[in-house]
């Protein structure tokens, strides 16, 4: 396969660190890859270069990544786009499906688990998401917070005043994901 041959992957994360370890890492694996750290720079690239591959962080600079989902796939209708986050949640989950995800992982996440659901078929949500049982309080609280921080696009101040809570109150409970039940 030719550099010009091999499949585009455009990662979106507004970590530089990890954004460069991705592409680096993708590259080295035959890919060719484009990182936008901003969502303009990220349509411009993807108008640019079409990829078959999308990889989206879910918070992207304070605010959502899954708004940029409608436009990525209206430059390709057959990119298949995975969300990747810290802060991952059945509520979230969903969204991003139902906006034409096809595929959502947690992080930390490494390069072939990143692959595989890239080309996965099926929706794969981790075991461990779905408790046998009732979720516990911790949980249902985290489900909800996460679902007012998607209406809110990830804006952790509307966030918070939506649920008349500190900011700084809303950052711990964000900073502590509940523990597997």
């Amino acid at each position: 396969m030719t550099p010009q041959d091999a499949p585009h992957i455009l990662v979106i994360d507004d970590d530089p660190a990890f954004n460069r370890v991705l592409t680096r890492a993708l590259g080295q694996r035959g890919f060719a890859v484009f990182g936008a750290q901003e969502p303009e720079t990220a349509l411009s690239l993807a108008r640019e270069h079409e990829p078959k591959y999308v990889i989206l962080d879910l918070n992207i600079a304070g605010s959502s990544g899954l708004r940029l989902i409608a436009p990525l796939l209206a430059v390709n209708p057959d990119c298949r786009i995975l969300v990747l986050t810290g802060y991952a949640s059945i509520a979230t989950t969903v969204d991003a499906i139902k906006l034409g995800a096809t595929q959502y992982l947690a992080k930390p996440a490494d390069v072939d688990a990143i692959l595989k659901a890239l080309n996965a078929t099926d929706v794969v949500i981790a075991e461990e998401e779905m408790a046998a049982g009732p979720m516990s309080v911790d949980r249902l609280e985290w489900e909800h917070i996460q679902r007012v921080l998607a209406e809110n696009e990830g804006n952790i101040s509307a966030t918070a005043r939506a649920l008349k809570m500190h900011r700084r109150t809303l950052q711990r409970k964000l900073a502590k994901r509940p523990v597997k039940e």
